[in-house]
C-alpha cells in the first residue's frame, strides 16, 4: 500500500487516457478506490463553480472496493474498477434521476439503463449523475432547475447543452468519462465548447432502454470523452443489440461498409451562414489544410435542403416531447399539486414542475400536432426529413465523410442568449445527424485567443462510425 501511496501522489491519474487507467490498476500502480478518491477530490475542489455534477452516489466508494477486491481474485474485465459519471436522464437503480427538472426532483430509478448495464459488465461503475437543461431541452445548460454548468475553459461562458454537466465534468478532469444524451447536437455541442470529443452513434446502434425520453426519433446515448480513442472504447462496449429496445439494431442488419475514411466533402454554402462567426469559419478552414497535409482530398459539396434541417428538427423534436411529457401530469409520474379538480391539479402540477423552455416546447409541439395545423407543419417537415436523409446518403455515394464546424460560434457569456430562436441556432451544424440516423463525432480544433474552443465535426453513413475514429485520431494528431 505504501508504493501504491507514494506512485499515487506523484502524478495526476485524473487526467490519463482510459487505455493508460485500465494499464495502471490492472498492473497496480494504484487502485480503483485511489483513483475515485482523486476525482472526488476534484468535485470537492471545482464543482462549486462549475455546476457539473448535481451528486456523487454514497455507495460509490464501495463499488470501488468491490472492483479492487475482484481484481485482487483474478477479475481481469475491460473496464473493471473506472469510476465514469451519467447524464442525470440516464437511469441507474436505486438513484435519483430527476431529467434536471423539479417535475422529477425526488424519483429514484428502479432499474439500471441497458447502457448502465453494459458498463456494469465491462466492470466501470457510474459514481455521480452530471448537470443538464431539463428534460435535455437546451444547448447551454442554462435551463436546469439546479443552475447553469459553467465551462471548465472559461467560467464567465457557458458549457453548453444538454449534455453541459457530462462534458464539463471530463473537461475538468473528474471523471474517465460520462455519458450523455444526444437528441440535437446535445453531446458534441458542449463537447466543442468545453474543449472535448463528443460522439452521437447510428441511431439504433446504442439502446435508448432507461434513457428518460425526450424525442424518440432523435435520441440516442453517447460518450463525453478525452481523445477519440477514449469514445471509441466506448462506444464498442455500448454498441450491441438490446432486445428492450424496439428501435435497437439487430447486428445481422448493420452494414458497415469498408470506408477509408479519406474523401471529406464541405457544404460551403451551408457554412457560409450569416450565423457562423469569423472566427469559427478561419478555424475551420486551417483545420480543412491540416487534413490536406495528413493526405485527405478535401472535396466541395452541396446538400440539398440541408439549411432546413433546423426548422425541421424543432418541428419534429418539440411535437414528439409535447407527446412524451404528456405522463408528467400529477397523476402517474412527477410533482404532484393539488388543485380544487383534476384539471385544476393537472394544471398546477405541470406549472410548477416543468420550467419555461419546457413548457414553451411543450406548447409549440401541441400547436403543430393539432387538428389543424398536423398536416401543414409536422407532416410536411416529416416529409422534409425523408428528404434531407436521402440527399445526404446520396452524397456518401462520393465522399467518405462530411465535415462542418461543430458550432457556429465558441461558447457565448452566461445569460447572453435571451432570445429562444437565437439559442437554437447553436444547433445549426449538429441537428443533420439526429435528422438522419447517421453517426457523428465533434474533435476539438483549437483555442481562440480568450481560451474558448473550436470543435470539428465530422458525419458519415449509418454504422460507419469506424470512419470517423479514423479520421478523428488522425486530426487530433496535428492541433
Amino acid at each position: 500500500m505504501a508504493y501504491w501511496f507514494r506512485i499515487f501522489c506523484s502524478m495526476d491519474i485524473t487526467k490519463y487516457s482510459l487505455d493508460k487507467l485500465v494499464e495502471g490498476l490492472a498492473k497496480k500502480e494504484f487502485s480503483s478506490v485511489e483513483l475515485l478518491e482523486q476525482y472526488k477530490k476534484n468535485i470537492d475542489l471545482q464543482n462549486g463553480a462549475l455546476n457539473a455534477i448535481l451528486e456523487v452516489f454514497e455507495r460509490a466508494k464501495d463499488s470501488a472496493q468491490k472492483a479492487d477486491e475482484l481484481r485482487m481474485k483474478g477479475d481481469h474485465r475491460e473496464l473493471l474498477g473506472i469510476p465514469y459519471v451519467t447524464k442525470d436522464n440516464i437511469c441507474i437503480k436505486g438513484e435519483i434521476i430527476s431529467a434536471g427538472s423539479r417535475m422529477l426532483i425526488r424519483h429514484r430509478s428502479v432499474y439500471d439503463a441497458s447502457v448502465v448495464k453494459f458498463l456494469n459488465e465491462a466492470g466501470a461503475f457510474s459514481f455521480a449523475r452530471s448537470n443538464m437543461d431539463e428534460f435535455a431541452m437546451g444547448s447551454s445548460t442554462e435551463y436546469s432547475a439546479f443552475g447553469p454548468t459553467r465551462n471548465p475553459l472559461n467560467q464567465k461562458s457557458v458549457a453548453g447543452g444538454s449534455s453541459g454537466g457530462s462534458a464539463s465534468a471530463v473537461a475538468s478532469n473528474m471523471c474517465a468519462f460520462a455519458l450523455g444524451s444526444d437528441t440535437g447536437g446535445s453531446i458534441r455541442q458542449p463537447a466543442s465548447f468545453c474543449g472535448i470529443v463528443g460522439l452521437y452513434p447510428t441511431y439504433g446502434a446504442v439502446s435508448r432502454n432507461g434513457l428518460i425520453a425526450m424525442a424518440s426519433s432523435l435520441d440516442q446515448v453517447g460518450p463525453c470523452a478525452r481523445s477519440v480513442a477514449d469514445a471509441e472504447y466506448i462506444h464498442n462496449i455500448l454498441s450491441r443489440h438490446d432486445p428492450r429496445d424496439a428501435r435497437s439494431v439487430p447486428l445481422s442488419e448493420r452494414k458497415r461498409e469498408k470506408r477509408k475514411g479519406r474523401s471529406i466533402g464541405v457544404p460551403r454554402n451551408f457554412i457560409e451562414n450569416d450565423g457562423v462567426s469569423v472566427e469559427v469559419k478561419a478555424n475551420f478552414e486551417a483545420s480543412l489544410k491540416r487534413l490536406e497535409k495528413l493526405g485527405y482530398t478535401i472535396v466541395d459539396i452541396s446538400i440539398p435542403l440541408i439549411e432546413m434541417s433546423l426548422p425541421v428538427y424543432y418541428i419534429l423534436q418539440t411535437a414528439e416531447a409535447s407527446t412524451n411529457l404528456a405522463r408528467y401530469d400529477g397523476m402517474r409520474y412527477g410533482t404532484r399539486v393539488e388543485g380544487s379538480n383534476l384539471l385544476e391539479t393537472y394544471k398546477l402540477s405541470r406549472g410548477e414542475g416543468f420550467g419555461p423552455e419546457v413548457q414553451r416546447r411543450i406548447l409549440l409541439g401541441t400547436y403543430v400536432l393539432s387538428a389543424g395545423f398536423f398536416d401543414s407543419y409536422y407532416k410536411k417537415a416529416d416529409t422534409v426529413r425523408k428528404m434531407i436523409t436521402r440527399s445526404l446518403l446520396d452524397v456518401f455515394e462520393t465522399v467518405d465523410v462530411i465535415a462542418t464546424p461543430t458550432t457556429p460560434t465558441v461558447a457565448f457569456p452566461l445569460g447572453s442568449v435571451q432570445d429562444p430562436v437565437a439559442m437554437y441556432v447553436a444547433d445549426l451544424f449538429t441537428v443533420p445527424a439526429n435528422i438522419a440516423g447517421i453517426p457523428a463525432l465533434s474533435v476539438p480544433s483549437g483555442l481562440n485567443s480568450e481560451g474558448l474552443a473550436y470543435g470539428l465535426h465530422f458525419m458519415a453513413p449509418h454504422f460507419c462510425e469506424d470512419a470517423l475514429f479514423s479520421v478523428g485520431k488522425d486530426f487530433e494528431q496535428t492541433v
